[in-house]
């Protein structure tokens, strides 16, 4: 049985925790045992999520002086008998590879899902990046555009990177799906209205303001426009602030995060994905596996799922006019939109399915681990160095 244990230091959930939640839903138990350590906030969030079989365990590990984080981190790691330690997104990585390095757990593999172009100066050189990066034995990236980032930006070995693309349970979308009943009246939309919906954190990533921008010409075109956001975030009063400013409180509702994804989705003409950066959009995935045809900025690994022209529509990030005219122009050709939706549905079928990013992830960690010989037991002296503590 081998023991595989998750770790972030996210501290909100997003499409990295339901990254994990697959993995975690997925791995076969019985050759498989999955563990989950991330900050209190996510864990509370993410609970009733986590399979019964899992191990949730609280732990806030984000600064180098969370000394006491880190010996408890190594604790779990030792009394686990952990055989893979996986962490989501490299600021995980940094704090948790050298410590699963220290405790000699055999295989360690970051997962880095975006692109951090956020990053200026000195980080952007990722200097501290490559040093970390010795004490990560595989990389996953989550798509090709994710993968030449790390090769070509970061300066990582490509011989430690392997292209695992995002998946989600695609069947438990149902193109045919109906909203479920009052919910048009209950945002106050109206029998005939077009209904956009937007999925994802409310962080300037996302892109949120853009798609605002783009509304009052979409309105020009199409008065009876609605929006509908899906998700949390620090920027909500201040695209509310921005709805109230532009006149667009009758047509733009901000619904929170929401379990039934489904439902939302069931309710729209057509989906928007307006961000900066991404890794490979797990919204993406779900509206095409849904038959809504989607709108989104070919960023990273979005073109890999919204194929222009084939599978949706791309436009270039933080550009209003065209995200507005290929809104439009979805809104006014039907005939197009079904082609889109039908493709996309294929599309995702056959390439983003859950299982088989669960299967490649199975595979990767025994590959991994077989290559590397035998498993190293873990010194006891690091565990009752925690027990003392």
């Amino acid at each position: 049985m081998i023991s595989v244990l998750y770790f972030s230091n996210s501290l909100a959930r997003g499409g990295t925790e339901e990254h994990i939640l697959t993995l975690l839903r997925g791995l076969d138990r019985s050759r498989f045992r999955p563990s989950f350590v991330c900050t209190p906030e996510v864990a509370a969030r993410i609970r009733l999520d986590v399979p019964d079989d899992v191990a949730l365990i609280p732990l806030r590990l984000r600064k180098p002086h969370h000394g006491g984080a880190a010996l408890a981190l190594a604790r779990v790691l030792y009394q686990r008998h952990v055989d893979v330690l996986h962490s989501h997104l490299f600021y995980a990585s940094l704090f948790a590879a050298p410590i699963a390095k220290v405790t000699r757990v055999p295989l360690v593999v970051e997962t880095p899902h975006v692109r951090e172009s956020w990053r200026q100066g000195l980080k952007a050189r990722y200097i501290v990046d490559r040093v970390a990066g010795r004490f990560v034995d595989q990389y996953i990236a989550v798509s090709e555009a994710n993968r030449r980032y790390l090769v070509e930006d970061k300066g990582l070995p490509s011989r430690k990177i392997v292209v695992i693309h995002n998946g989600c349970d695609v069947r438990r979308f149902n193109p045919h799906h109906p909203a479920p009943a009052g919910m048009r009246q209950a945002l106050g939309f109206g029998e005939t209205d077009p209904i956009l919906v937007v999925i994802g954190r409310l962080e300037p990533q996302k892109g949120h303001r853009v798609l605002l921008e783009s509304l009052p010409a979409v309105r020009r075109a199409f008065p009876g426009v609605r929006v509908v956001c899906l998700g949390e975030g620090a920027l909500r009063r201040e695209l509310e602030r921005r709805v109230t400013e532009s006149g667009l409180t009758d047509a733009v509702r901000f619904v929170g995060q929401q379990p039934n994804v489904a439902d939302w989705l069931a309710l729209a003409n057509a989906t928007v994905l307006p961000s900066f950066y991404e890794g490979l959009p797990l919204a993406a995935i779900e509206s095409l596996a849904a038959g809504r045809p989607m709108v989104a900025t070919a960023v990273d690994g979005t073109p890999e799922v919204v194929v222009d022209g084939s599978t949706g529509l791309t436009v270039p990030p933080g550009d209003a006019a065209a995200l507005a005219r290929a809104i439009c122009r979805l809104l006014s050709d039907r005939w197009l939109g079904e082609k889109l939706a039908l493709a996309g549905r294929d599309w995702v079928l056959e390439r983003f399915d859950a299982e088989r990013q669960v299967q490649r992830t199975e595979a990767l960690y025994e590959l991994a681990l077989a290559r590397r010989g035998a498993l190293i037991r873990r010194p006891s002296g690091l565990a009752q160095a925690g027990r003392r503590s």
